[in-house]
Order: C-alpha cells, then sequence, then structure tokens
C-alpha cells in the first residue's frame, strides 16, 4: 500500500497492539488511517447472543477501515488485533492532504476498495449458490492471490483458523471441519500437525 516513509512525511505514528486489543469499535466515528507493519488484524461484529461475525482479515502492508473515512459515517464493526501487531496511522486530515499531493497513492487505495467489494460480491453469491466445498477453496484461493500466504514444499499455508473460514463463508465450524477433511481425501488439501495448506498447482 502506501510507503512507510511517505506515511511517516504526513505525521505518520507507529504504534503497537497487544493479541486481543481493540483499535477501534464499532460506532465510533473514524479519525485515523490504519496500516499494519507486522501482525494481524480482524474486524468483527457480536450479535445480541455475543456470537462473533469475522467481517474481514487483514496483514502486513494491508490497510482497513478507511471506508468510513471517506464518507463520515461510523465503523460498522470493530477492529482488533489477532496477534500482537504493529501499526502505523495518520490523522484523517493529513491522509486527505496525502492523497491529494499524491494521486499514485489515490489509485492504489481506489484499487484496494474495489478488490474488497469484489470480494465481497463473489463471496455473496458463493454463500447462496455453493456447496461447502466449492465456499471453502473459493475463499483460499483468493486469500492466496491477495494475502502473504507462506509457501513451502507442502503447498501455501492457509494461514485462517476453522473459525475464520466459517465466519468468512457463512459455515458452521463443525462444517469446515468437516469440508476441510472431505477435500483432503480430494487431493485439493492437506492437513499436517493441525495445519491446512492448499497443494500446487491450482490455477
Amino acid at each position: 500500500m502506501i510507503a512507510i516513509d511517505l506515511l511517516e512525511a504526513y505525521g505518520g505514528i507507529v504504534k503497537e497492539y497487544n493479541k486481543s486489543e481493540i483499535i477501534f469499535e464499532e460506532g465510533q466515528m473514524p479519525t485515523h488511517y490504519y496500516q499494519i507493519l507486522s501482525g494481524e488484524v480482524k474486524m468483527n461484529n457480536y450479535n445480541d447472543e455475543g456470537r462473533e461475525f469475522t467481517q474481514g482479515i487483514f496483514y502486513k502492508n494491508q490497510c482497513f477501515g478507511e471506508p468510513p473515512l471517506f464518507i463520515n459515517q461510523v465503523y460498522p464493526a470493530n477492529a482488533i488485533a489477532v496477534e500482537t501487531t504493529q501499526l502505523i496511522c495518520i490523522t484523517k486530515a493529513r491522509f486527505f492532504e496525502l492523497l491529494a499531493e499524491n494521486p499514485t497513492n489515490s489509485l492504489a487505495i481506489i484499487e484496494n476498495l474495489a478488490q474488497r467489494l469484489y470480494y465481497k460480491a463473489v463471496m455473496a453469491a458463493e454463500i447462496s449458490t455453493h456447496e461447502p466445498e466449492h465456499r471453502v477453496l473459493r475463499l483460499i484461493e483468493y486469500a492466496i492471490a491477495h494475502f502473504d500466504f507462506k509457501k513451502d514444499e507442502n503447498g501455501y499455508l492457509i494461514q485462517f483458523t476453522r473459525q475464520q473460514i466459517g465466519d468468512l463463508t457463512g459455515l458452521r465450524v463443525e462444517t469446515v471441519i468437516r469440508t476441510i477433511k472431505a477435500l483432503e481425501k480430494k487431493g485439493e488439501l492437506q492437513i499436517i500437525n493441525r495445519k491446512v495448506y492448499r497443494k500446487m498447482p491450482f490455477l
């Protein structure tokens, strides 16, 4: 996304969050632009019964929570550090100043937002029309293409937990577990020490 030295030139400050620490809460007005230096952030909601719904997961070099900045609306979800996470953040005013003075970065932000909208549209169609195996594989392949998942001789390590896969595909955790095992039997996935790998080649 945006180069770190450019963010620092516009007043960017590095902040560290511990595992499970809240970065911002649903209903708050946005005041900053956030970009991940290291770690992992999830955006989620809780229903009246306390059940968690993961709306998105973000990794190193990704930004999150920026749509409300552009439309002056409250955050629709919480942002929480999944592990120890370092962020660089700049105020809303300086962020807009940066974009106005650096058009290339404006285009990068627009492309990033468009990609996320596309993903949501695709996954909405997947959830409503396809079987669990197709949903899980589609999510995994999207994540490999857009996230920094590690690759070794076993394939791509899928960094999602079973719960996260369930939240992102609209499936129950029990269904995700059964689906992953079924995909392993078909040779699409591997499970090594409880870690899930996407076998290659798959494209």
